[in-house]
């Protein structure tokens, strides 16, 4: 028995000393892991985005993530490291020596960094980016071997691409955008078997395309844009992945290749590439955006190109194709954007591309074409093009018009004989037809005389709209199928007002739900007809109201159990907000996009005030109201739901002054959208800081070192100065606090389309000066 006991004794001992041992070999581990990391923040000069490491006692790997910093572990290893700092403005010439507050100092060595950063054997994703790091690439980064993803993106690395990366067969996806490597364009890329993303844009790379590149059966996206890469294009079929292929910007100058059934996106423009556009391409069933743009492309491009059934996107500009599109030329549904400017296409443009009432835009300006809507060549230019064909079609346009104008003439006769007589009775009809639509109701605010006399909509949005349905109502069950009951896993967020919810219609497209409770005291058929007339405002910069869907919950009317549910349009690539939180060069808004959303949201806008009579709109504005779709084209969510709202807000509320109503509401929107002009050049901290931030930094905008401190950079290395000036001055004269000194919508508009002119002539003569 004594000696049973002794060993159960000598057991637990042998026990609780390898568990002391096995924690003391783990807090070493971690200790070494943190003073790496500690270290490596101290060679890279203590940035903002490790702050919360100051003084943090506990382990690293618990810190929270954030949008500028991500530390992942498994064991006591660190097996991802993701830094993003502020450095990202970049100079024009880089000599390859440190730039004072650009990039990291004088005694930065890059050479001992990488030797620390090494030491993190365990890593798998390193993410390094506008961090100010400068110098060549130590070839001693390949120790990383079990690296999956490596991105030193915007910063200051110069020199070749190390040869020993070839060595990191591991490698998923290598990003080294926005740098100033200036050597040949390595050919080892068949060593890295595993890479699906190459992306080296905005460098100085030299040579040839890598051929090597099309035995890496994995890659999906080829990103190698505004470089210097000349010859030619190998043939692509067989990488059969392919989702993205960018060579924008480079000194190409072959034949179009084939390309890969699969590609999603080809972007070549601004190279030099020449011959016809493969009648392959007619037939890539996935490809959405192309962009042959700036090229010396020929001849007729097949039609099939035009009616791809996923073609968002075709940009043919600046190239010599030529001949006469097809009348019977079919577009694809999908197909939402097309510029083919700049050619020598001659004869009429296909009725798909000259309808505007799909929402397409099309661009056709600088060809021979026989249209006066967007200016047109003439002369020597299109000789060559027409062949003899510019004149039979000056006799069609001449006999053609002349037909219409005798046509005219006996229908606005005919309409004289009836105009009279039928005069009174349509007007009386449409009277009754409002007047039964809007009934008197107390709780309203305003009266059925009011509404039932009052010109809802103008006769520019009824021209507008005659080939709209009415406001489509969807069943409740319908809604409750796409949405899965309106499952927490479909909301995507909540609107200004209501929850909102994603779903997929049977037809295929996505719409957006938004729910909202209704009172338990209101009008069924004037929520109605308010919802028929909200429907109506069509406009290009504007989300549609598709339908709407009144449920009574199942309850009896005298519960507030009845819900409106509004089915929009879904927008896919979120709110002009978020692009401008946007820190990535590549992906941050230029001052010229910047203005074109703001123009487009301004339409919008003065549509909504010029458009419904009376306006007595608060259209919400701000810029996580304003969406943008796959082309940065903006649209405007969450307006007019003061037609609802203020509707049921005010059932309980007597009387009310529409005039001043509406006043005090176009001045809301006049003042908001000031806000949004200066979010636009202050970025978003202007609107996290609201109304009190721009009265403290107004002075600023008077002096270029005020602006230097308030505008943000993106746009300051963007703008040219009376571009930004005439911003500055209207969005100063919409936030000023006396509503009888701010613009109208009118003048607004009118201010930020001449800055976007003054600015694309800036943009031009600029690109003039650099051409050699």
């Amino acid at each position: 028995m004594l000696k049973v006991s002794s060993m159960r004794h000598f057991y637990l001992h042998l026990v609780v000393l390898s568990w002391f041992w096995f924690i003391h070999g783990t807090h070493e581990l971690q200790f070494a892991q943190t003073q790496v990391l500690l270290q490596l923040r101290k060679y890279l000069e203590y940035p903002t985005s490790l702050e919360v490491w100051e003084n943090y006692n506990g382990d690293l790997c618990s810190i929270s993530p954030s949008a500028h910093m991500s530390i992942k572990c498994e064991g006591d290893s660190v097996t991802e490291l993701k830094i993003m700092g502020d450095k990202h403005v970049k100079v024009e010439k880089f000599n390859g020596f440190a730039v004072p507050n650009q990039t990291l100092s004088l005694s930065f060595s890059i050479d001992s960094f990488v030797t620390t950063l090494t030491r993190l054997t365990s890593l798998r994703v390193l993410s390094l980016v506008s961090l100010g790091i400068w110098g060549p690439l130590p070839d001693k980064i390949h120790r990383l071997s079990l690296l999956e993803v490596l991105d030193m993106s915007s910063n200051f690395l110069f020199g070749s691409i190390p040869p020993k990366l070839a060595t990191m067969v591991k490698l998923q996806t290598l990003t080294l955008d926005g740098n100033y490597f200036d050597s040949t364009m390595p050919n080892w890329f068949d060593s890295l078997s595993n890479l699906s993303v190459l992306s080296l844009k905005r460098n100085h790379l030299k040579g040839s395309f890598p051929s090597s590149l099309c035995k890496i059966k994995s890659l999906t996206d080829i990103s190698l844009s505004h470089n210097e890469l000349s010859g030619g294009l190998p043939d692509l079929t067989t990488l059969s992945g392919l989702h993205v292929l960018d060579l924008r910007q480079n000194h190409l100058d072959s034949e179009l290749p084939l390309m890969p059934k699969e590609v999603v996106t080809i972007l070549l423009s601004g190279n030099s590439f020449s011959g016809e556009i493969p009648n392959q391409f007619g037939e890539l069933g996935q490809l959405q955006h192309l962009d042959l743009s700036s090229n010396h492309l020929t001849k007729m491009p097949t039609s099939s190109l035009f009616s791809l059934p996923n073609m968002s996107y075709l940009n043919l500009e600046s190239n010599l194709l030529s001949g006469s599109l097809p009348h019977k030329l079919k577009c694809g549904s999908k197909l939402g954007f097309v510029d083919i400017s700049s050619n020598k296409f001659n004869g009429m443009l296909p009725s798909c591309l000259a309808s505007t009432t799909n929402g397409r835009v099309v661009r056709y300006s600088g060809n021979c074409l026989s249209l006066l809507s967007q200016p047109q060549k003439r002369g020597s230019y299109c000789e060559e093009s027409s062949s003899g064909r510019m004149k039979f079609w000056r006799w069609i346009i001449i006999a053609a018009a002349a037909a219409v104008i005798i046509i005219v003439v006996l229908v606005l006769l005919a309409l004289g004989i009836c105009f009279y007589r039928k005069h009174h009775s349509r007007e009386i009809y449409r009277h009754e037809m409002m007047s039964k639509a809007v009934q008197d109701n107390s709780t309203t605010g305003v009266s059925s005389e009011f509404l039932a006399s009052a010109r809802f909509i103008s006769q520019t949005v009824k021209l507008g709209t005659q080939a709209n349905p009415t406001c489509r109502q969807f069943l409740i069950e319908e809604l409750k199928d796409i949405t899965r009951n309106f499952a927490l896993s479909t909301c995507i967020g909540e609107g200004s007002i209501g929850k909102l919810y994603k779903g997929k219609l049977e037809n295929g497209s996505y719409v957006v739900i938004r729910s909202l409770p209704l009172k338990k005291k209101f009008s069924i058929q004037n929520l109605r007809a308010r919802l028929d007339l909200l429907s109506k405002l069509q406009h290009p910069n504007l989300v549609s109201l598709l339908g709407h869907c009144i449920d009574g919950g199942g309850q009896d009317d005298t519960n507030s159990s009845h819900k409106l549910h509004l089915v929009y349009e879904y927008v896919p690539n979120g709110n002009y907000r978020r692009h401008l939180s946007e820190f990535s060069s590549d992906k941050a808004l230029k001052w010229s996009d910047r203005l074109a959303i703001l123009i487009g949201v301004a339409k919008a806008v003065h549509f909504l005030h010029t458009g419904v009579i009376p306006g007595c709109l608060r259209n919400q504005l701000r810029t996580n109201n304003v969406l943008l779709d796959e082309h940065r084209f903006p649209k405007l969510s969450d307006y007019g739901m003061s037609m609802i709202a203020d509707e049921i807000e005010n059932l309980e509320a007597k009387g009310g002054n529409p005039k001043s109503c509406q006043m005090e509401k176009l001045e809301d929107d006049v003042y908001n959208f000031g806000f949004i002009l200066f979010e636009s050049l202050a970025g978003p901290i202007a609107s996290d800081k609201g109304e009190a931030f721009f009265v403290d930094e107004k002075a600023s905008f008077g002096s270029q070192d005020g602006r230097r401190k308030i505008v943000d950079p993106v746009v300051l290395t963007s703008c040219c100065q009376e571009s930004l000036s005439i911003a500055i001055s209207i969005t100063t004269k919409c936030i000023t606090p006396e509503s009888s000194s701010r613009p109208s919508f009118e003048d607004v508009l009118w201010n930020l389309q001449y800055a976007a002119q003054v600015q694309a002539t800036a943009d031009a003569d600029q690109k003039s000066d650099s051409t050699p």
